[in-house]
């Protein structure tokens, strides 16, 4: 069998294994940090499985802003230590563990101030630079105002007296943390979705495993592990509870909004960071859109279905538009979402003052839990995980190798990206189509477009999202562990933010194209569209709502995107 391969065979498999095996490690929580912590056991020669209880990164890790980085505010917080770690990772995601996924990214750092504000943010991204050590993107460079209105036309002349150019890196978050998932997976992880954990199993005052309820068939294992890794983001209080023991250390939840435009609304060859009186604010590049956000405020309402608010968008709106020559408007919203970063309770009320660095603890014996952290330095907090786990483990383990474990897809990636024509001639596809392909999957786009060689109908595009082929959907529910509609729309592909309909016009061809793959009837099919619709419907209403709690109100009226009996 092919472990990379995850489809519902493979996952029938896994299922099995997963009652029926003894397992060094167990790790709870499939975001990135969860299945960084399956890939780096995995590769140290441990026997490790994973259970997420929705899908892989339908949390947090789905939700950021998509950006691979050193993060500059953390610089003038004084946080030299995360900075350089977080661009050591930045580089080793471009060379040489996810060049297919990871690419660089320019921002244009406009400047307002004519005396002051030039060499002290000069002097910021000089140490950036410097701390990047060997680095794929270029130094940041010096620009006058005309020069950065010819990189960004749309920036309003009396907004800026100049600016500064700098690189950083971005990704597509889920389907990142979807391919660390199946690279552990080829290195004999037993990974699986939708696979709840509803209770701990104790032998005197040790964890020795879970009791897991597969969530799409109401079955239960007892799972035996060594030791429990929890990695479970803004929920590992609730694990810390459902262990019955009080962490070290509590988390906070902080929402981040994020809105996305089409690319045309604002004519620029580069991003745009700008300052706000709270953080920072995102213009990102991304495909044929602009991503802009985010926000940076405390949520304390249910973690399940967090949403934007019309305060949020309005918020984004207004920090955007004080720099642009056209103002954006709501009518200029094609998506729009929302998540939860898992920050380190402190002191201050102010979530943009909490630390964005990690802790790992061991919580009570067999069980390790980290949180905290930031998106990008998810490899170092699984490697630390996984250290701390070898007092339960009581037997030393090898060093992390991650650093040069390659993840699926980045072999022979740069070769394939040198050959586009001659690919999309040998698929009788637009030249575009194949790099849009080769920057989702890199060199397992051949498994992808194999499907179209049976049915030539996959290599056309999906109604309602001209960027997707079919085949991408019939690869997701066979290889990628996708099981429900909300899977597909929102994860394995991003229809849900980049088009104006959200997937509503594309939900009944996604269906019909994985119905018989997953196993549903027209009742099951009708079932996964309908509550896809609701979610996009209440979302839709949740934004015209003035605070948290009435948006959060729409919400939870709406039936979950996942027709089943899971329990968030």
């Amino acid at each position: 069998m092919d472990t990379a391969r995850l489809g519902p065979a493979e996952r029938a498999a896994n299922w099995r294994r997963l009652g029926s095996e003894q397992f060094d490690i167990l790790v709870v929580g499939g975001g990135v940090t969860g299945t960084g912590v399956a890939l780096d056991a995995a590769t140290r020669g441990l026997k490790v499985a994973l259970v997420e209880a929705k899908d892989f990164a339908a949390g947090t890790s789905s939700r950021s802003s998509k950006l691979f980085h050193g993060g500059l505010r953390y610089l003038e917080q004084l946080n030299f230590s995360l900075v350089k770690e977080a661009l050591r990772e930045r580089e080793l995601m471009l060379t040489r563990i996810a060049p297919h996924l990871v690419t660089p990214v320019s921002f244009l750092y406009p400047l307002r101030h004519r005396v002051w504000e030039r060499p002290y943010v000069t002097a910021g991204l000089t140490l950036y630079d410097t701390m990047a050590g060997k680095r794929s993107v270029p130094r940041h460079q010096q620009l006058s105002r005309t020069a950065a209105r010819r990189l960004c036309p749309s920036l309003r002349s009396d907004s800026l007296v100049g600016a500064i150019r700098y690189f950083d890196a971005q990704v597509d978050d889920a389907r990142h943390t979807l391919t660390v998932a199946r690279t552990a997976a080829s290195y004999g992880a037993t990974v699986l979705n939708s696979a709840e954990v509803v209770e701990f199993r104790r032998s005197s005052d040790r964890i020795i495993g879970a009791r897991v309820r597969d969530v799409e068939t109401g079955e239960h294992h007892d799972v035996s592990a060594t030791v429990v890794i929890n990695c479970a983001g803004v929920w590992t209080d609730e694990l810390h509870r459902l262990a019955g023991r009080r962490g070290q250390y509590h988390v906070r939840a902080s929402k981040g909004v994020h809105i996305v435009v089409p690319r045309d609304r604002i004519h620029s060859s580069t991003g745009l960071i700008l300052r706000t009186e709270r953080s920072v604010l995102f213009v990102i590049p991304w495909g044929a859109h602009w991503i802009v956000g985010t926000t940076d405020t405390s949520w304390e309402l249910g973690k399940a279905n967090p949403t934007a608010t019309e305060a949020d968008i309005s918020y984004l709106l207004g920090h955007v538009n004080e720099v642009l020559s056209t103002p954006l408007t709501r009518d200029d919203i094609e998506g729009v979402y929302a998540g939860l970063r898992p920050l380190l309770a402190g002191e201050s009320e102010d979530t943009t003052k909490l630390s964005r660095e990690h802790v790992v603890t061991r919580t009570q014996p067999g069980m390790i839990s980290v949180a905290g952290g930031k998106y990008t330095t998810y490899r170092v907090m699984a490697a630390d995980a996984v250290d701390a786990a070898a007092v339960d483990l009581d037997r030393p383990l090898p060093k992390t190798v991650t650093d040069r474990i390659a993840l699926l897809g980045a072999e022979g990636y740069p070769a394939l990206r040198n050959q586009v024509t001659l690919l999309a001639e040998r698929h009788g596809l637009p030249t575009w189509t194949v790099r849009h392909l080769l920057a989702r999957y890199g060199s397992l786009i051949g498994e992808v477009l194999a499907a179209g060689a049976d049915d030539p109908s996959l290599l056309l595009p999906v109604p309602g999202a001209e960027r997707y082929l079919r085949a991408e959907f019939r690869y997701a529910a066979t290889h990628e562990s996708a099981l429900h509609l909300d899977d597909l729309l929102a994860r394995r592909s991003r229809i849900s933010i980049e088009e104006g309909h959200r997937g509503t016009e594309t939900a009944r061809a996604v269906a019909d194209l994985v119905s018989d793959v997953l196993g549903w009837d027209e009742q099951r099919r009708e079932e996964e569209i309908e509550a896809y619709l609701a979610r996009v419907e209440a979302e839709r209403r949740a934004h015209v709502e003035l605070d948290d709690s009435a948006a959060e109100a729409v919400q939870i009226a709406a039936p979950d995107t996942r027709p089943t009996t899971m329990v968030a």
